[in-house]
């Protein structure tokens, strides 16, 4: 039976206590299946992995977690959750975890996340799988870095401004439109009092030198499966991207999925899930 989105009960029902504050995380899928860890990016949270994950568990341990600062993890003044900290903190995760090799499948800011783990901080995987990461310059929409200039003014926007505001921003991420009830699960976490200001806290935190510190390593990724999905619609960060980007990854694959934008989990998850357990299950050449 298909559970209607609004009832749906995806649940991250553990916590990690990480140097930037509580993560909430979850695992499915059989205990001892090979391991796959999912890395959300934003303004999202692991809730747009729901299908994708649910698919991959039939054959893998999923392991989905809300990155501090998102969904359900902590949220708190002061605390620090740009792209370097993040980093920092899949690679405890992934030791609290207990995880050597798994396959990691990072999406937007998570692309970004899993590859300054793993090029700055000595994360190990498998193979790893990129979905519209943010990961060459120049990025970033002229919202985005609106928001990032401005972020004390707009924190002070009434309630109602601000969730308008950010429900037209996240509905920007979809081509094909998102389900009114999937629109409000990915809204509602910003609209508290402290989600309001985590929204722009998150976004003024970060900026183009997280990338710029690692792009000139992809080359470095040549001993490492590499998949590269995008949304060929895709408006907040172009199909042209991954293909500039699989020229800097020796050997990697890059796989356009057609009717789908930036948020390819909730755009086309059939598609993406199919390319994903492929790439999973293929042999190392």
């Amino acid at each position: 039976m298909t559970v209607a989105p609004d009832r749906d009960p995806w649940a991250l029902d553990r916590t990690f206590e990480g140097p930037t504050g509580t993560v909430r995380w979850a695992a499915l899928g059989p205990a001892d299946a090979p391991p796959v860890v999912l890395v959300h990016g934003t303004p999202f949270s692991s809730y747009v992995w729901r299908d994708v994950a649910r698919a991959l568990a039939g054959g893998h341990r999923v392991y989905v977690w809300d990155l501090p600062g998102y969904g359900v993890s902590e949220m708190r003044a002061g605390q620090d959750v740009s792209l370097a900290a993040q980093g920092r903190v899949l690679t405890e995760l992934l030791g609290h975890w207990g995880l050597d090799r798994p396959a990691v499948v990072a999406h937007d800011f998570g692309g970004c996340v899993a590859l300054r783990a793993h090029l700055l901080h000595g994360a190990r995987y498998e193979r790893l799988a990129l979905v519209d990461p943010v990961a060459l310059a120049p990025w970033g929409t002229p919202t985005y870095r609106l928001l990032g200039a401005n972020a004390d003014v707009f924190a002070q926007l009434p309630p109602e401004l601000h969730r308008a505001l950010v429900r037209e921003y996240v509905s920007s991420a979809s081509r094909r439109g998102l389900h009114p009830a999937v629109l409000d699960r990915l809204v509602e976490p910003w609209c508290t009092g402290e989600g309001q200001a985590a929204f722009y806290r998150q976004i003024e935190q970060n900026d183009q030198r997280f990338t710029d510190e690692i792009q000139g390593r992809y080359g470095e990724l040549r001993l490492l499966p590499v998949l590269i999905c995008w949304g060929a619609g895709d408006t907040w960060v172009p199909a042209t991207k991954g293909e500039e980007l699989a020229k800097l990854v020796p050997g990697a694959e890059l796989r356009l999925i057609e009717g789908a934008g930036h948020l390819v989990q909730e755009d086309a998850p059939a598609e993406l899930a199919g390319e994903l357990l492929g790439f999973l299950h293929r042999s190392r050449s």
